[in-house]
Protein backbone atom coordinates (compact mmCIF):
# COMPACT_ATOMS: atom_id res chain seq x y z
CA UNK A 1 0.00 0.00 0.00
CA UNK A 2 1.07 3.17 -0.52
CA UNK A 3 1.56 5.79 2.24
CA UNK A 4 -0.59 8.50 0.88
CA UNK A 5 -4.38 9.98 2.01
CA UNK A 6 -6.54 10.37 -1.60
CA UNK A 7 -9.06 13.33 -1.79
CA UNK A 8 -11.62 13.45 -4.43
CA UNK A 9 -13.53 16.42 -5.45
CA UNK A 10 -16.96 14.53 -5.06
CA UNK A 11 -15.54 13.92 -1.07
CA UNK A 12 -14.27 10.68 -1.35
CA UNK A 13 -11.04 10.04 1.52
CA UNK A 14 -8.92 7.17 0.67
CA UNK A 15 -6.18 6.35 3.19
CA UNK A 16 -3.57 4.19 2.16
CA UNK A 17 -4.38 2.98 -1.23
CA UNK A 18 -2.81 0.45 -3.96
CA UNK A 19 -1.30 1.75 -7.09
CA UNK A 20 -3.71 -0.12 -8.57
CA UNK A 21 -6.11 1.79 -6.52
CA UNK A 22 -4.44 4.93 -7.70
CA UNK A 23 -4.36 4.46 -11.32
CA UNK A 24 -8.13 3.37 -11.38
CA UNK A 25 -9.00 7.01 -9.51
CA UNK A 26 -6.66 8.49 -12.05
CA UNK A 27 -8.50 7.19 -15.00
CA UNK A 28 -11.94 7.72 -13.59
CA UNK A 29 -11.74 11.86 -13.04
CA UNK A 30 -13.11 14.34 -15.33
CA UNK A 31 -16.73 14.13 -15.15
CA UNK A 32 -18.40 16.76 -13.45
CA UNK A 33 -18.22 16.91 -10.05
CA UNK A 34 -15.03 13.94 -10.16
CA UNK A 35 -12.45 16.18 -11.55
CA UNK A 36 -9.60 16.30 -9.19
CA UNK A 37 -7.74 14.21 -6.86
CA UNK A 38 -5.33 15.87 -3.93
CA UNK A 39 -2.26 13.37 -2.81
CA UNK A 40 -1.00 14.00 0.80
CA UNK A 41 1.84 12.09 2.84
CA UNK A 42 1.12 9.90 5.52
CA UNK A 43 1.90 11.56 7.70
CA UNK A 44 0.18 14.97 6.09
CA UNK A 45 3.62 17.24 5.70
CA UNK A 46 2.80 20.91 5.48
CA UNK A 47 3.42 22.54 2.07
CA UNK A 48 3.90 18.69 0.60
CA UNK A 49 1.34 17.11 -1.78
CA UNK A 50 0.67 16.19 -5.22
CA UNK A 51 -2.40 17.54 -7.09
CA UNK A 52 -4.21 16.33 -10.54
CA UNK A 53 -7.16 18.09 -12.49
CA UNK A 54 -8.66 16.98 -15.37
CA UNK A 55 -12.01 17.50 -17.11
CA UNK A 56 -13.18 14.84 -20.20
CA UNK A 57 -11.39 15.70 -23.55
CA UNK A 58 -8.83 17.93 -21.92
CA UNK A 59 -5.28 17.58 -20.90
CA UNK A 60 -4.24 16.68 -17.30
CA UNK A 61 -2.84 18.84 -15.02
CA UNK A 62 -0.37 18.20 -12.90
CA UNK A 63 0.76 20.46 -9.66
CA UNK A 64 3.18 19.44 -6.81
CA UNK A 65 4.44 21.25 -3.84
CA UNK A 66 7.50 20.64 -2.34
CA UNK A 67 7.51 22.22 1.35
CA UNK A 68 6.98 26.25 0.39
CA UNK A 69 5.46 28.34 -2.26
CA UNK A 70 8.55 28.82 -4.11
CA UNK A 71 8.75 25.09 -4.57
CA UNK A 72 5.17 24.60 -6.64
CA UNK A 73 5.15 23.09 -9.90
CA UNK A 74 3.18 22.42 -13.08
CA UNK A 75 3.10 20.45 -15.92
CA UNK A 76 0.30 19.83 -18.75
CA UNK A 77 0.47 16.32 -19.58
CA UNK A 78 -2.12 14.76 -22.34
CA UNK A 79 -3.15 10.67 -21.30
CA UNK A 80 -3.57 8.82 -17.89
CA UNK A 81 -1.11 6.79 -17.90
CA UNK A 82 1.88 9.64 -17.20
CA UNK A 83 -0.45 10.49 -14.78
CA UNK A 84 -0.49 6.93 -12.95
CA UNK A 85 3.50 7.13 -13.12
CA UNK A 86 4.04 10.32 -11.81
CA UNK A 87 2.03 10.03 -8.69
CA UNK A 88 3.00 6.23 -7.62
CA UNK A 89 6.55 7.95 -8.34
CA UNK A 90 5.84 10.44 -5.94
CA UNK A 91 3.89 8.56 -3.66
CA UNK A 92 6.38 5.51 -3.33
CA UNK A 93 9.06 8.39 -2.67
CA UNK A 94 10.98 7.09 -5.79
CA UNK A 95 14.28 8.82 -7.32
CA UNK A 96 13.24 10.61 -10.12
CA UNK A 97 9.75 10.37 -10.13
CA UNK A 98 9.45 13.47 -12.03
CA UNK A 99 11.46 12.81 -14.33
CA UNK A 100 10.17 13.17 -18.33
CA UNK A 101 7.86 15.54 -17.27
CA UNK A 102 7.92 19.23 -17.91
CA UNK A 103 7.82 21.40 -14.74
CA UNK A 104 7.36 24.60 -14.51
CA UNK A 105 7.34 27.35 -11.59
CA UNK A 106 3.77 28.47 -10.47
CA UNK A 107 3.83 31.50 -8.92
CA UNK A 108 0.71 32.06 -6.80
CA UNK A 109 1.95 35.86 -5.19
CA UNK A 110 3.57 36.92 -2.34
CA UNK A 111 3.15 35.37 0.71
CA UNK A 112 2.47 37.36 3.70
CA UNK A 113 4.32 37.33 7.14
CA UNK A 114 2.25 35.15 10.18
CA UNK A 115 2.70 37.96 13.20
CA UNK A 116 3.61 35.89 16.60
CA UNK A 117 0.88 35.17 18.82
CA UNK A 118 0.11 38.22 21.18
CA UNK A 119 -1.14 35.89 24.51
CA UNK A 120 -0.35 36.00 27.99
CA UNK A 121 2.05 32.92 28.91
CA UNK A 122 -0.88 30.95 31.29
CA UNK A 123 -3.05 31.24 27.65
CA UNK A 124 -0.43 30.06 25.73
CA UNK A 125 0.13 27.30 27.64
CA UNK A 126 -3.34 26.84 28.21
CA UNK A 127 -3.62 26.52 24.16
CA UNK A 128 -0.96 24.32 23.46
CA UNK A 129 -1.99 22.14 25.88
CA UNK A 130 -5.27 21.60 24.62
CA UNK A 131 -3.59 21.27 20.99
CA UNK A 132 -1.44 18.51 22.51
CA UNK A 133 -3.64 16.61 23.77
CA UNK A 134 -5.68 16.15 20.50
CA UNK A 135 -2.89 15.73 18.72
CA UNK A 136 -1.46 13.28 21.00
CA UNK A 137 -5.10 11.18 20.56
CA UNK A 138 -3.73 10.80 17.15
CA UNK A 139 -7.31 11.68 14.97
CA UNK A 140 -7.63 15.06 14.16
CA UNK A 141 -5.87 16.37 10.73
CA UNK A 142 -3.62 19.29 10.40
CA UNK A 143 -6.70 21.32 9.61
CA UNK A 144 -9.12 20.15 12.36
CA UNK A 145 -5.89 20.88 15.22
CA UNK A 146 -5.46 24.75 13.05
CA UNK A 147 -9.33 24.65 13.78
CA UNK A 148 -9.09 23.96 17.35
CA UNK A 149 -6.46 26.20 17.88
CA UNK A 150 -7.98 29.63 16.24
CA UNK A 151 -11.54 28.29 18.74
CA UNK A 152 -10.09 27.74 21.79
CA UNK A 153 -9.46 31.18 23.46
CA UNK A 154 -12.48 32.97 21.63
CA UNK A 155 -14.99 34.55 23.71
CA UNK A 156 -17.73 36.95 23.18
CA UNK A 157 -15.72 39.77 22.33
CA UNK A 158 -12.01 38.56 21.60
CA UNK A 159 -10.61 36.35 19.16
CA UNK A 160 -6.70 36.48 20.17
CA UNK A 161 -5.90 33.84 17.55
CA UNK A 162 -6.25 34.45 13.56
CA UNK A 163 -6.58 31.90 11.37
CA UNK A 164 -2.98 32.28 10.09
CA UNK A 165 -1.45 32.01 13.42
CA UNK A 166 -3.06 28.92 14.60
CA UNK A 167 -2.29 26.98 11.25
CA UNK A 168 1.63 28.10 12.64
CA UNK A 169 1.15 27.27 15.79
CA UNK A 170 -0.75 23.63 14.66
CA UNK A 171 1.42 22.85 12.07
CA UNK A 172 4.82 23.34 14.75
CA UNK A 173 3.33 20.86 17.22
CA UNK A 174 2.22 18.58 14.48
CA UNK A 175 5.91 18.62 13.15
CA UNK A 176 7.04 17.97 16.78
CA UNK A 177 4.59 14.84 17.04
CA UNK A 178 5.80 13.67 13.69
CA UNK A 179 9.40 13.40 14.42
CA UNK A 180 8.81 12.04 17.68
CA UNK A 181 6.92 9.37 16.09
CA UNK A 182 9.81 8.49 13.52
CA UNK A 183 11.83 6.79 16.61
CA UNK A 184 8.55 4.34 17.06
CA UNK A 185 9.15 0.32 16.06
CA UNK A 186 6.70 -2.41 15.52
CA UNK A 187 3.10 -1.86 16.21
CA UNK A 188 1.71 0.05 18.58
CA UNK A 189 -1.05 -0.09 20.81
CA UNK A 190 -3.79 1.69 19.29
CA UNK A 191 -2.70 -0.24 15.76
CA UNK A 192 -3.16 -3.34 17.64
CA UNK A 193 -6.95 -1.25 18.35
CA UNK A 194 -7.43 -1.17 15.03
CA UNK A 195 -7.09 -4.61 13.58
CA UNK A 196 -9.61 -5.57 16.37
CA UNK A 197 -11.80 -3.47 15.75
CA UNK A 198 -11.92 -4.28 11.95
CA UNK A 199 -11.97 -7.86 12.91
CA UNK A 200 -15.24 -7.23 14.66
CA UNK A 201 -17.03 -5.34 11.88
CA UNK A 202 -16.08 -8.50 9.36
CA UNK A 203 -18.60 -10.51 11.95
CA UNK A 204 -21.39 -8.08 12.08
CA UNK A 205 -20.46 -5.78 14.98
CA UNK A 206 -20.54 -1.83 13.71
CA UNK A 207 -17.12 -0.83 15.15
CA UNK A 208 -15.86 3.02 15.48
CA UNK A 209 -12.82 4.55 16.47
CA UNK A 210 -13.11 7.73 18.34
CA UNK A 211 -17.12 8.17 17.52
CA UNK A 212 -18.80 11.38 18.03
CA UNK A 213 -18.09 13.75 20.91
CA UNK A 214 -19.43 12.29 23.75
CA UNK A 215 -21.41 8.86 24.88
CA UNK A 216 -24.93 10.85 24.49
CA UNK A 217 -24.30 11.83 20.75
CA UNK A 218 -22.77 8.07 20.76
CA UNK A 219 -25.55 5.92 21.38
CA UNK A 220 -27.88 8.48 19.79
CA UNK A 221 -25.86 7.75 16.14
CA UNK A 222 -24.11 4.78 15.85
CA UNK A 223 -27.50 2.48 15.14
CA UNK A 224 -27.32 4.62 11.41
CA UNK A 225 -24.05 3.71 11.56
CA UNK A 226 -24.24 -0.13 10.81
CA UNK A 227 -25.18 -2.22 7.63
CA UNK A 228 -28.85 -4.33 7.64
CA UNK A 229 -27.21 -7.12 8.75
CA UNK A 230 -25.27 -5.37 12.32
CA UNK A 231 -25.89 -7.52 15.30
CA UNK A 232 -24.71 -4.69 17.52
CA UNK A 233 -22.06 -1.75 18.11
CA UNK A 234 -18.63 -1.00 19.57
CA UNK A 235 -16.94 2.71 20.38
CA UNK A 236 -15.10 5.09 21.83
CA UNK A 237 -15.76 8.70 21.88
CA UNK A 238 -13.50 11.67 21.71
CA UNK A 239 -13.63 11.85 25.42
CA UNK A 240 -12.48 7.81 26.09
CA UNK A 241 -9.59 8.93 23.43
CA UNK A 242 -8.46 12.47 25.29
CA UNK A 243 -8.52 9.56 28.34
CA UNK A 244 -6.27 6.91 26.84
CA UNK A 245 -3.89 9.73 25.28
CA UNK A 246 -3.32 11.01 28.95
CA UNK A 247 -2.86 7.08 30.23
CA UNK A 248 -6.06 6.08 31.41
CA UNK A 249 -6.97 3.59 29.98
CA UNK A 250 -9.87 3.49 26.95
CA UNK A 251 -13.58 2.98 27.90
CA UNK A 252 -15.42 0.76 25.34
CA UNK A 253 -19.48 1.81 25.09
CA UNK A 254 -21.00 -1.37 23.23
CA UNK A 255 -24.62 -2.94 22.93
CA UNK A 256 -26.97 -5.14 20.87
CA UNK A 257 -28.71 -3.13 18.51
CA UNK A 258 -32.07 -5.20 19.67
CA UNK A 259 -31.43 -3.77 23.03
CA UNK A 260 -31.55 -6.40 25.07
CA UNK A 261 -29.80 -7.29 27.86
CA UNK A 262 -28.88 -10.64 26.70
CA UNK A 263 -27.53 -9.70 23.14
CA UNK A 264 -25.62 -6.99 24.88
CA UNK A 265 -24.00 -9.46 27.04
CA UNK A 266 -22.85 -11.31 24.22
CA UNK A 267 -21.49 -8.57 22.31
CA UNK A 268 -19.35 -7.44 25.11
CA UNK A 269 -17.72 -10.84 25.46
CA UNK A 270 -16.89 -11.02 21.39
CA UNK A 271 -15.47 -7.45 22.25
CA UNK A 272 -13.11 -9.03 24.89
CA UNK A 273 -12.19 -11.70 23.07
CA UNK A 274 -11.39 -9.68 19.67
CA UNK A 275 -9.19 -7.22 22.15
CA UNK A 276 -7.41 -9.81 23.75
CA UNK A 277 -6.82 -11.66 20.53
CA UNK A 278 -4.72 -8.91 19.56
CA UNK A 279 -2.89 -8.73 22.47
CA UNK A 280 -4.24 -5.72 24.59
CA UNK A 281 -5.31 -6.30 28.40
CA UNK A 282 -8.84 -5.72 29.10
CA UNK A 283 -10.85 -5.13 32.38
CA UNK A 284 -14.98 -6.32 32.18
CA UNK A 285 -16.70 -8.21 34.65
CA UNK A 286 -19.10 -9.53 32.25
CA UNK A 287 -21.98 -7.37 33.30
CA UNK A 288 -23.96 -6.19 29.85
CA UNK A 289 -24.47 -2.14 31.84
CA UNK A 290 -20.99 -1.57 32.42
CA UNK A 291 -18.49 -0.68 30.32
CA UNK A 292 -15.02 -2.08 29.05
CA UNK A 293 -11.75 -0.81 29.86
CA UNK A 294 -8.53 -1.40 27.75
CA UNK A 295 -6.19 -1.06 30.22
CA UNK A 296 -3.22 -0.24 30.82
CA UNK A 297 -2.73 0.96 27.50
CA UNK A 298 0.45 2.95 25.77
CA UNK A 299 -1.31 5.34 23.67
CA UNK A 300 0.76 5.46 20.30
CA UNK A 301 -1.49 6.48 17.58
CA UNK A 302 0.50 7.34 14.32
CA UNK A 303 -0.26 10.24 12.75
CA UNK A 304 -2.60 10.15 9.28
CA UNK A 305 -3.78 13.77 8.51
Amino acid sequence: MLEIVVETENRERRVRVSAEELAGLVRRIGADGDRFLVLQRVPDLPDVFAQVWHEAGGDYTLEHRDGAADRHFEARVDGPEAVIAVLAGWAARADGWGAGVDWSPLDLGPVGEVPPLDLAEDERAELEARVREVLVGGYASRAELAELAEEHLVTEDRRPVSREQARVLADRLWLERVEEQAAWQGETDPERLTRAFAALEGTGITARENFTCCRGCGQGEIGAEGGPDARGFVYFHAQCTDSAAAGHGLTLLYGGFDGSAGTTAAIGREVVAAVEAVGLPVEWNGDPSRAITVTPLDWRRRLVG
